[in-house]
């Protein structure tokens, strides 16, 4: 048996994992489940958010690592599923690495995406719907899909001008999110200027990264769950200072 792609592929499965926003904790029990499947031992899996260190030892005694580091993760429920289910079949049947392999690469191209006029019409659709839980009525609904959706196009199209970093692209979005509410409000559309600008922030809020660093901190990844809980924090405080420097600006004008 090739040990170094069956690797490969235990590897590249944790790393989609914890790309759709897998918890640590199934990030490593599914590596470690479909390694000792096929009947290895001295098998050590290690994960935190941004990196992946699996080894495993082979029936000659010759210890084999893969280290990988993930660059970027977010919250993709559908391609966690997939992820599982392939996790789960791979356990049951054992097929060779080469087919393990071929399956893993079929997988991605084949789960469902988005386009990017379908996710424009959630960041119009989420906020709007935020906001009769937040008192507002129909005017403030519509302000706050329009200023959602003006967040949107900053997230999916200014990519490349805002940067990789989370913290700058987290402000600058809630800045233009902050914004236009206000514009919107003082040229006399909206009416609630606290409803329509917290109901666009939503779209901003790291909950999930929340619920992940709560549910490690329980299971005791206390590296993974100090990180996520350090970026939760870190996204919070970009919500709130581009908040207030746009409401500063806007109002200064």
């Amino acid at each position: 048996m090739n040990y170094d792609k069956l690797l490969n592929v235990a590897t590249e499965l944790g790393c989609q994992l914890m790309a759709g926003g897998a918890e640590i904790y199934r990030v490593e029990e599914s590596v470690f489940r479909l390694l000792s499947s096929y009947g290895l031992e001295g098998i050590e899996v290690f994960a935190i958010p941004n990196c992946l260190i699996v080894s495993i030892t082979t029936p000659l005694e010759h210890p084999v690592t893969r280290m990988r580091r993930i660059s970027g993760h977010g919250t993709d429920i559908e391609l966690l599923e997939r992820c599982n289910d392939l996790c789960r079949r791979l356990c049951q049947e054992t097929p060779p690495p080469e087919v393990a392999q071929a399956q893993l690469a079929a997988l991605l191209p084949q789960y469902r995406r988005y386009s990017r006029q379908k996710a424009l019409a959630g960041y119009f659709l989420v906020p709007a719907c935020f906001t009769p839980l937040y008192g507002g009525g129909i005017r403030d609904g519509i302000c706050a899909g329009l200023a959602g959706f003006a967040l949107g196009l900053c997230l999916l199209y200014g990519q490349k001008l805002i940067g990789g970093n989370r913290f700058f692209r987290t402000a600058i979005c809630s800045a233009i999110g902050s914004l236009l509410a206000l514009l919107l409000v003082q040229v006399g559309l909206g009416q609630n200027l606290d409803t329509i600008t917290i109901s666009v922030l939503m779209l901003l809020v790291p909950g999930m990264a929340l619920t992940n660093a709560m549910r490690e901190i329980m299971a005791g990844d206390v590296i993974s769950s100090i990180s996520r809980t350090a970026e939760a924090i870190l996204t919070g405080t970009a919500i709130a200072l581009g908040t207030v420097i746009a409401l500063a600006i806007g109002q200064g004008l």
